[in-house]
This record gives structure tokens, sequence and C-alpha cells, in this order.
């Protein structure tokens, strides 16, 4: 997976949610991906976050290029996302 190339595609779906690309944090040992955005004069909402996770999911088969990615916000970390992710789910 090209870095640029999936910065890119975070920037464009944060972009479309009223949100910008704060932080991605690489752990290519891992193929783990920590995406945080964040939204001026509101607060990033589970709808924003899933939405740039879906955009990523979309442009990259994770079959091939085997990754985790978690997109949180700059109130709410990866970890705190992901398990509210996991509720909504069931």
């Amino acid at each position: 997976m090209q870095r640029n190339e999936f910065e890119n595609v975070v920037k464009k779906a944060a972009a479309e949610r009223g949100c910008e690309l704060v932080a991605i944090e690489w752990n290519d040992d891992d193929n783990v991906f920590d995406v945080t955005i964040d939204k001026a004069g509101d607060s990033v909402s589970l709808e924003d976050c899933e939405y740039v996770h879906r955009a990523v999911l979309a442009a990259f088969d994770r079959d091939v290029e085997d990754y985790a990615l978690t997109v949180g916000s700059v109130g709410i970390g990866a970890e705190e996302a992901d398990e509210i992710l996991k509720t909504i789910e069931e």
C-alpha cells in the first residue's frame, strides 16, 4: 500500500464529512494504521469515523493489502472507537 495514496483517500473522505486529517500512525511491521480526524467548530461523530473507514475499505482490498485500520477523533481514541463500533455491530 502506498502511503501517499492511503493518505489521499483519508484526506478526501474526511473533507467530504467536513473533517480534516490530524494524524496517521503507521505501524508497517503489523500493517496497522491508526487515523485521527478532527472537525473545526464541531465534534467528530461516529458517522464521520465510519465514513472515512469505509472509504479506505472501498479503496484498498484487505485481502490483498492485509491491513488493520482504526479511525478516531481527537476526543475519541482509536481503541475506544473500535469498541463503540463493535457494540453497534452487535
